[in-house]
């Protein structure tokens, strides 16, 4: 019973991460209907900024807010200087631009930060919670609950506010969306750039368990793709089940069967929600405007 109650722990902390990946391609997705493959290298800028600025003297604190700025104004240019400029162009256009973007940012970060693996302290202490005979890292609690508060906060804003809604409206119809009034091309840097920001605090808070370095995104990009595909693309709720499921999936394939296939439980995922539930599981079925 430990056992598995230890599975599930390291599942759920490692799903969180997927999750709030999934959520960032979902809010782009939403806004632009463009599947961005650079989503994973946010996640690196945050864990690899936050090292830099904390080797470098800056109070952890400050690191990490760092970081996601950082993080915030590369998903910025990202959107104004390469997605922006080939508007219209078709969707297959745009991935191909986003795939190139994370070839371009897992370079710079490669000759900035070098090819070590990096990590910094835990914010809570090293020190592991026993529960039912199974342990949990306090640093997986910030994970757990972090990506829960962005959750929140991510539907708060886009079902709350007024600039949300404009996001959403952005996404539904982009021409009677600026017919009244919606500023369209800032709705996408907008999202672009929360996007980057909620990325940038899942390698943040996932750092100091995963350890980070220059090609960790390439890997949790496909992982928060699997995500966003299990749970439904375009849906917040279905990035955040598909996250954690997905979580759970590879920790317990690693636990009974072998951690040298955990990694291909992603790729499966994606296959069977392809062939099976293509909308998959809180998506909606595509449909076609005449």
């Amino acid at each position: 019973m430990s056992e598995l109650l230890q599975f599930l722990f390291s599942g759920l902390t490692v799903g969180a991460v997927y999750a709030l990946v999934a959520l960032g391609f979902t809010l782009i997705y939403n806004a632009s209907g463009v599947v961005n493959f650079a989503q994973g290298e946010f996640v690196m800028i945050g864990g690899m900024t936050t090292v830099f600025l904390f080797d470098a003297g800056a109070p952890l604190w400050l690191a990490c807010a760092g970081a996601i700025v950082v993080a915030m104004a590369v998903g910025y240019l990202l959107n104004k200087l390469a997605i922006e400029p080939a508007r219209g162009a078709s969707i297959v256009t745009l991935i191909i631009i986003t795939i190139g973007a994370s070839i371009f940012l897992r370079g710079v970060a490669q000759v900035v930060f070098g090819k070590s693996i990096h990590r910094y302290p835990a914010f809570s202490g090293e020190a592991p919670f026993v529960i039912g005979g199974a342990t949990i890292l306090p640093q997986s609690l910030w994970v757990l609950f972090g990506g829960a508060a962005i959750f929140v906060g991510l539907w708060l804003f886009l079902t709350r506010s007024i600039t949300g809604k404009a996001v959403l409206a952005t996404a539904n119809n982009r021409l009677a969306a600026s017919l009244v009034g919606v500023n369209t091309n800032a709705m996408m840097t907008l999202s672009f750039a929360l996007s980057a920001a909620i990325g940038a605090l899942a390698g943040v808070l996932a750092t100091p368990i995963t350890l980070t370095s220059f090609d960790v995104g390439v890997a949790l990009a496909l992982k928060g793709f699997a995500a966003a595909m299990l749970g439904g693309m375009g849906s917040p709720v279905g990035a955040l089940i598909g996250g954690l499921l997905l979580g759970l999936i590879e920790a317990l394939t690693a636990g009974y069967i072998s951690s040298e296939y955990k990694d291909a439980a992603a790729f499966i995922v994606i296959l069977v929600v392809l062939f099976v539930m293509p909308s998959g599981l809180f998506g909606r079925a595509a449909t076609e405007r005449v």
